[in-house]
């Protein structure tokens, strides 16, 4: 299956530059094109897959897994419908088999930090990360057979560069006819050339030079450093300038090649951006800028971004992260995991909208947090402030902490118009308030006591543990005492009728004392009622509770009914005794 990404026009040199690093193709595998596809000839066993990546013309990045006993290619319409004619840059990764216990040991090693030890674990399971890279092309909607080299040079060429030097002997001497692999010129002794100097087999005797010092003339163009060192302990390294690849359909480039250990640490493509890296006197470094305004400075038309990019071979999962940043953002990008934005800065953020300290408190719209997460706004009901004091030491604003949403909202400190509920003054004792649509609905203070209803609403101070009133006015209270207070006002209360003796009694009459205990706490007898079995005018609208003042009102006016009957009873008594004793 092949993962595309359309990957923003990150600065050329940065990918052109990662690239490079891969080893030579020739201990992994080489890559051969003919046609509609190209195949790569892996030399690998032992595996558990391998990785091709195929940077486009256009700069999409094209991923495709192999696994182990696949063969590697890759067709045209792999490559999508607009991939087009030119220059395609490729990295070929071997993926190792990585047993459980290995996986284990990376990882621990990985969540303690230990390099030394991810290191010794790769070691000693004789894992070594295998890479290859290269190019390859395509023309005329075709790949272009990559395994053809270019001859050295014509014959034709040869013979005319003989005739070149035999006619333009060097000045005061006489040259005699050289013979190609025949004469070579020995000079043990120093060799002062003071012009220029053209080297290779298609130089002629009407060269102009015009600044050229030293010119390279041919079709296969080589510098090679061989250090002959052969004592122990000497270094020797041999190195290798490279100008162009010499194969149909490589890459035209200047690369370092490290030729004694097969890899090419270093590549400049053609046509690469001018600029595209850029080291200046003091030592920045510009990619894509030849004024870099700091150690390093990356510039582009269209966000600039850098890629971090750990691939598997290492035993360790693959994972790519973008930094990045444009007009809209400054960005993280979690690419493997489906591109998503994890971590944001839009431009105009204010100073310190995120300040971590050097002991971890992080602060969230200041500088100076006194807790572990300090957020600071204003004060209001549309802000998320924190504990702690106004930055700018200002007073009124201190120990605020709101949360809100619209209106809706949490909040500590001054209330949220930063005044005190009870005469508009800076308030000098905080409340925890919460609101929605910007009416406070419960308001706790200082002391503790919890207002709710209007109460809360308008700022109002409770004047007891609980402290509720409603709308018409009527207020109940939990008292210091622990005893409830209901609401009970004539001014809150409309449709007031007498309790008849008749309802009165029949209620008392269906009423069924029970004792019971509550599921939560059935450890705890109580005597009380069945809401869903009480008579209906006693009953409350859901029923699923009761309320204690109704009963007694009930049971008030039966016990009042019986008390006329006795006061009755009583005088009837009175006037039978008083008749005997006559």
């Amino acid at each position: 299956m092949i993962r595309r990404f359309s990957v923003v026009r990150i600065a050329a040199v940065i990918l052109a530059i990662a690239i490079p690093f891969a080893a030579v193709a020739a201990p992994v595998g080489k890559g051969v094109g003919v046609g509609s596809s190209i195949t790569w000839q892996t030399n690998v066993t032992g595996h558990h897959s391998v990785i091709v990546r195929v940077l486009t013309p256009l700069g999409d990045t094209i991923v495709e897994e192999f696994p182990a006993g696949r063969g590697v290619s890759l067709s045209l319409s792999d490559l999508g419908t607009d991939a087009g004619d030119g220059q395609y840059n490729y990295e070929f990764i071997v993926v190792p088999k990585v047993a459980p216990g290995l996986a284990k040991k990376l990882e621990a090693a990985r969540g303690s930090n230990d390099a030394a030890a991810v290191r010794k674990a790769l070691k000693d399971a004789g894992i070594d990360p295998q890479y290859a890279s290269g190019t390859f092309s395509i023309l005329n909607g075709a790949f272009v057979a990559s395994d053809k080299t270019e001859d050295g040079s014509s014959l034709e060429n040869v013979e005319t560069s003989l005739r070149d030097r035999e006619s333009a002997p060097a000045q005061g001497a006489t040259r005699t006819t050289p013979k190609v692999g025949v004469n070579v010129q020995v000079i043990a002794d120093d060799l002062v050339v003071q012009g220029s100097e053209c080297v290779g087999i298609d130089c002629t005797s009407t060269e102009s030079f015009g600044f050229d010092t030293i010119r390279l003339k041919e079709n296969n163009l080589r510098i090679k450093a061989e250090d002959t060192s052969t004592s122990a302990g000497y270094p020797a390294t041999d190195w290798q300038l490279t100008f162009n690849d010499s194969t149909s359909g490589g890459a035209n480039k200047f690369s370092v090649d490290d030729v004694t250990n097969s890899k090419t640490p270093f590549t400049v493509e053609g046509n690469t951006p001018s600029n595209s890296l850029f080291v200046d006197s003091t030592g920045n470094v510009g990619f894509g800028t030849a004024a870099p305004g700091l150690d390093l400075h990356v510039q582009t038309t269209d966000t600039p971004a850098l890629r971090l990019d750990q691939t598997n071979a290492g035993g360790f999962t693959a994972q790519t992260w973008d930094i990045g940043g444009n007009e809209a953002n400054f960005f993280v990008r979690d690419l493997t995991g489906g591109s998503r934005l994890s971590f944001r800065i839009r431009p105009g953020a204010p100073t310190s909208s995120i300040d971590i300290q050097s002991d971890g408190d992080v602060g969230i719209g200041t500088a100076s947090p006194e807790t572990k997460l300090h957020v600071f706004g204003a004060s209001n009901v549309d802000t998320f402030a924190g504990f702690g004091t106004d930055p700018d030491g200002s007073t009124g604003t201190e120990s605020a902490f709101n949360i809100g949403l619209a209106g809706n909202s949490f909040g500590r400190g001054a209330g949220f118009l930063n005044t005190r509920p009870d005469s508009g003054a800076v308030a000098p004792n905080p409340s925890i308030r919460i609101a929605t649509a910007n009416v406070t609905r419960m308001l706790i203070d200082n002391e503790g006591f919890i207002a709710l209803g209007t109460l809360a609403s308008t700022g109002g101070n409770p004047t007891s543990p609980i402290h509720y009133t409603n709308s018409g006015g009527s207020t109940a209270l939990l008292t210091s005492a622990g005893v409830w207070q209901d609401a009970s006002s004539r001014d809150a209360k409309e449709n007031i009728n007498e309790l008849s003796s008749s309802d009165a009694f029949k209620a008392l009459n269906e009423l069924n004392p029970v004792t019971y205990t509550y599921k939560v706490a059935p450890e705890d007898g109580k005597v009380g009622f069945i809401a869903e079995d009480v008579p209906e005018i006693v009953a409350t609208p859901e029923r699923n509770g009761l309320s204690a003042l109704d009963i007694v009102a009930v049971v008030t006016k039966v016990v009042q009914e019986q008390q006329k009957t006795i006061e009755a009873l009583n005088a009837r008594i009175a006037q039978l005794e008083a008749q005997q004793q006559q």
